[in-house]
């Protein structure tokens, strides 16, 4: 009898080697879905997919003269570019390599460590003792060349796609990028996950979960209850609300939780 696994497994070999090249359709994306369904049944077929799918990612890689490291490029909205955040970008590619740290084999463990580090460290802007990510270098989709402070451009992006990276090589940039959103302070944008006051404060559970210091569980609940304050005035002043997980409430819910398992990256 044929079941829902056979069709997905035919969609993540589709996808297996697209020019998107990030979180949300390319690749990356649908290695996430290998190791959810590995986890969910530990079927062999989905181990095998997200090893194969790591190291076409390894051999897509290209250096960037621009800073001196290897990152990818991506073809999304008709553009091609070199994005850094979250989503579209570097660090959404090397947050699936993480999510599956355990389906490699010790080598590439040890090729991606050395890569992922040195990217994250050369694309990083560092300035007293904070930090903060480009959108893009060198290749730049049509007017996306300003800093933003959000999970999909930014140190929100950057510190939850990092934060469960294997060693503590990483650990003084990620707690700068966390003090750069904290001293960014809440977004005007939204409540939502994606470019809103939620999604920055869920950078702070992930460093709370990594360090134990309570001053990011702190820090995340005072932007949580910012962030219901702004859900609230957009109620009053819209009449509805927004139902959407990565624009609307649904993603401020997942801040409130208090969990550092961000939804549709760690769990689905």
């Amino acid at each position: 009898m044929k079941t829902i696994a056979e069709p997905l497994g035919v969609a993540v070999d589709e996808n297996a080697d697209s020019v998107i090249r990030e979180l949300m359709w390319g690749s990356p994306g649908t290695m996430l879905a290998s190791i959810w369904l590995h986890e969910a049944d530990g079927g062999t077929p989905w181990a095998d997919r997200f090893v194969r799918d790591s190291d076409l990612l390894w051999q897509r890689m290209t250096h960037c003269a621009e800073v001196g490291c290897h990152l990818w490029e991506q073809a999304v909205y008709g553009h091609r570019a070199i994005h850094i955040g979250a989503v579209h970008g570097f660090a959404g590619n090397a947050f699936a390599i993480l999510r599956g740290w355990d389906l490699l084999a010790m080598e590439p463990r040890i090729r991606w460590s050395s890569q992922l580090t040195e990217s994250f460290r050369r694309t990083a802007l560092v300035e007293d003792g904070l930090a903060n990510w480009p959108q893009s270098v060198a290749m730049h989709r049509p007017g996306r060349t300003a800093l933003l402070v959000q999970q999909c451009h930014g140190a929100p992006g950057m510190v939850t796609c990092f934060a469960g990276f294997p060693d503590a090589s990483v650990d003084d940039l990620l707690v700068a990028g966390g003090e750069l959103i904290w001293k960014a302070g809440p977004l005007a944008k939204g409540a939502g996950f994606c470019h809103g006051t939620a999604g920055n404060g869920f950078a702070f559970l992930k460093l709370f979960a990594r360090t134990g210091d309570t001053i990011w569980l702190e820090r995340a609940r005072r932007f949580a209850m910012h962030a219901i304050e702004q859900s609230e005035h957009a109620l009053a002043v819209h009449g509805r609300r927004r139902y959407t997980l990565w624009t609307g409430d649904p993603g401020l819910a997942g801040c409130i939780a208090g969990t550092a398992q961000f939804p549709t990256f760690d769990i689905v």
